[in-house]
């Protein structure tokens, strides 16, 4: 079964990674939005922007969070979490930092997003897995990501099913 998927991401830094992975084909993802897309979408401030990601997330199986150095408490990444969840979607992340950018460049790994919430008593980065391909080398990362992809996804939406 073919799942449909929104990507998280801190875009600037983190585009060029993000593209590599929502382009595996493995799934069907969200639309991209262009930059001059996003630049219409932030000057209607919040209220538009937080429009565009409930939209972008309806009809979404799972948020796929891809992790870059600074993705972890962002404020609009931390929304598409909340809302994810919220909206019994399954939820998981992904580390980007071994793929390259369009420099050829990789990056630090960044902290896990999921710390900063609790699902219940229990801190949210002990229910939603996270994925750290075992890699250096940004092919084998990639590879290991493209392999993977539809398991971790299907585990993410079995583990929200787990909770009400």
């Amino acid at each position: 079964m073919t799942r449909r998927a929104f990507y998280s991401f801190h875009y600037q830094p983190d585009n060029w990674r993000a593209a590599q992975v929502r382009s595996m084909g493995v799934i069907e993802g969200n639309k991209p939005a262009s930059d001059n897309d996003w630049e219409d979408v932030k000057a209607g401030g919040d209220s538009a922007i937080q429009k565009w990601i409930d939209g972008q997330l309806s009809g979404k199986a799972v948020a796929i969070v891809l992790i870059g150095q600074n993705t972890a408490g962002r404020k609009w990444i931390n929304y598409e979490i909340k809302k994810a969840w919220g909206d019994k979607k399954g939820v998981l992340g992904i580390y980007i930092h071994n793929l390259k950018n369009s420099a050829e460049d990789q990056s630090e790994k960044g902290s896990n997003p999921f710390s900063n919430f609790t699902i219940g008593e229990v801190s949210m980065d002990e229910i939603v897995k996270t994925y750290d391909p075992p890699y250096s080398t940004s092919t084998n990362v990639y590879s290991h990501i493209k392999e993977n992809l539809e398991d971790w996804i299907e585990k993410a939406i079995e583990i929200r099913g787990n909770y009400s």
